[in-house]
């Protein structure tokens, strides 16, 4: 009786426990695909590539490595010495192209004036032709005062003619008159130029943050448009998260999520899924895999889902690169996700 109880207990415990895993597995299941987690993220930011717009030496440093600095704050100073010269030179080269206009203009009126003069000798002679001819027909003046009259005309009209040619000239050579003269509009472009040029020497924060990779000195010489050194931006930081493409059924943009930083554990940071990428990791890579081949294998493939940290907090300062752990709530209603301030 004894054993019969006994064996009977057995299978009740053992019956227990297939039930109790079986629950606990379908419960782990069930919270796996109601909050799927990655421990494939990193955390990323706006890294600007700080360069100068101009090129020049370097005058000054006013920031040092691995240092906050503010928006609007200055970095570095290029000579200014170069630059304002060259807008002095742009100054007078406007003056010049003004006086120049000037003059020509002058020479499009002396040439106007003298065409309205030829013209008024044309008409009287062709008048005075016209006279004379009537005069030879009628018997009262030779041929040869007709032929003197005619030779006038002529004489007359080719000066008429070239005067003429001459105001052509004189117009094409000013061009559009007054102020809207296109050497003037041209010098004038070349003087807003090296103002913003001599602005340029200046170079400031383009946002709050830390600078990183810094090993500028006075004294170096920089070229237009290549980087010096790095500043990371600290207003907005946000994660980048490989999901297995099986738990991307429920994942929608809006999403809530939890955030866990391997230097900062036990920390947890608050989270709005941002976007979901539209293809998978490896699409993009530099030998994407050719699957079209007789030994082809599936491989479960990763998407990369960007979350957006609401509250990243001074008190936790995050590093571009390091180490994440994401989880979504995808029970959580999606909403669109709150702007940067």
């Amino acid at each position: 009786m004894k054993r019969r109880t006994h064996r009977l207990a057995g299978w009740t415990l053992a019956v227990l426990v297939v039930i109790g895993t079986g629950a606990g597995l379908l419960l782990y299941w069930r919270h796996a695909a109601l909050y799927p987690s990655t421990a494939d993220a990193y955390i990323d930011a706006h890294v600007i590539h700080v360069a100068a717009q101009v090129s020049g030496e370097v005058a000054q440093v006013y920031v040092r490595d691995q240092r906050a600095v503010r928006r609007g704050a200055p970095l570095f100073e290029l000579d200014k010495r170069p630059f304002r010269l060259a807008v002095r030179q742009a100054n007078a080269a406007l003056t010049i192209a003004g006086q120049n206009v000037e003059a020509e203009m002058g020479a499009v009126k002396a040439a106007a004036a003298d065409v309205r003069e030829k013209t008024v000798l044309a008409a009287n002679a062709r008048t005075n032709a016209d006279r004379k001819l009537a005069l030879v027909a009628r018997g009262f003046l030779s041929p040869q005062a007709g032929d003197d009259a005619q030779a006038a005309l002529k004489s007359a009209e080719a000066q008429l003619a070239s005067s003429k040619a001459k105001l052509y000239e004189a117009e094409k050579t000013l061009g559009t008159p007054g102020q809207r003269n296109e050497r003037i509009e041209q010098a004038r472009a070349a003087l807003e130029q090296t103002r913003l040029d001599l602005e340029h020497t200046d170079v400031v924060a383009p946002c709050a943050g830390v600078v990183s990779q810094l090993k500028l000195r006075p004294g170096d010489t920089v070229d237009k448009n290549v980087p010096v050194f790095v500043l990371v931006c600290s207003q907005e930081f946000w994660v980048n998260a490989n999901f297995k493409e099986t738990d991307l059924q429920r994942i929608r943009a809006g999403q809530s999520a939890d955030v866990t930083v391997d230097m900062y554990p036990g920390e947890h940071f608050a989270g709005i899924v941002e976007s979901v990428d539209a293809a998978a990791g490896a699409a993009f890579s530099l030998l994407p895999p050719q699957n079209a081949t007789g030994n082809w294998v599936k491989v479960t493939q990763r998407v990369p889902v960007r979350v957006l940290l609401t509250h990243p907090g001074p008190a936790f300062p995050l590093r571009v690169g390091t180490s994440a752990t994401v989880t979504i709530d995808t029970t959580s209603s999606a909403r669109p996700p709150k702007e940067p301030d």
